[in-house]
């Protein structure tokens, strides 16, 4: 496995696994017609990985070969009660993939991403109802700090709980900061 940051030319497979990941994991949680209307082609154009501006979201890409079996995206925290906190505002694998350890390489990477740009927290926002990866961030340490808001995700109203962590000021054992 190797983990770089995300290339332009990356979009279209990085909507694969986004598109993907959401379809097995948000099911029973969104609807089933919308989740079966997604495609990558539609969500390929929201990406912008050709800049290197620190204020804008930065990706990191898990390769295997040549495919790309997930991401992780972070930023400057959004929030303003946490405007000194990094967010993870993305965590996908591709489902097929799902259990070989590259969730966990990727959570590891972003938070030593955040850690080097200077935060000593993160905070991330999970959809209500998400079992699965309330139990894979409270394995990495995340908890919920009781924020709850009802938003809107490309037309969908839904109900996100937020959990926080704290960050390590070095980076993780052979894990450069991306």
């Amino acid at each position: 496995m190797l983990l770089r940051p995300a290339e332009p030319a990356d979009a279209l497979d990085v909507a694969r696994v986004h598109v993907r990941s959401w379809q097995a994991a948000y099911r029973g949680i969104l609807p089933n017609a919308y989740l079966d209307g997604l495609k990558p082609e539609d969500r390929a154009p929201h990406y912008d990985f050709s800049h290197a501006d620190s204020a804008k979201p930065h990706t990191i890409v898990a390769v295997e070969g040549a495919a790309i079996m997930g991401f992780s995206t972070t930023l400057p925290g959004r929030d303003a009660d946490l405007a000194q906190s990094g967010e993870l505002a993305a965590l996908y694998v591709d489902p097929e993939h799902w259990g070989r350890g590259f969730g966990a390489v990727l959570i590891a990477a972003a938070r030593a991403r955040l850690a080097e740009r200077g935060f000593r927290t993160a905070y991330l926002w999970l959809l209500h109802g998400n079992t699965r990866a309330d139990r894979f961030y409270r394995v990495d340490g995340w908890v919920p700090d009781g924020t709850q808001k009802t938003d809107s995700i490309f037309g969908i109203t839904v109900n996100e709980l937020r959990y926080r962590t704290g960050l390590s000021r070095t980076p993780l054992r052979g894990l450069k900061p991306y």
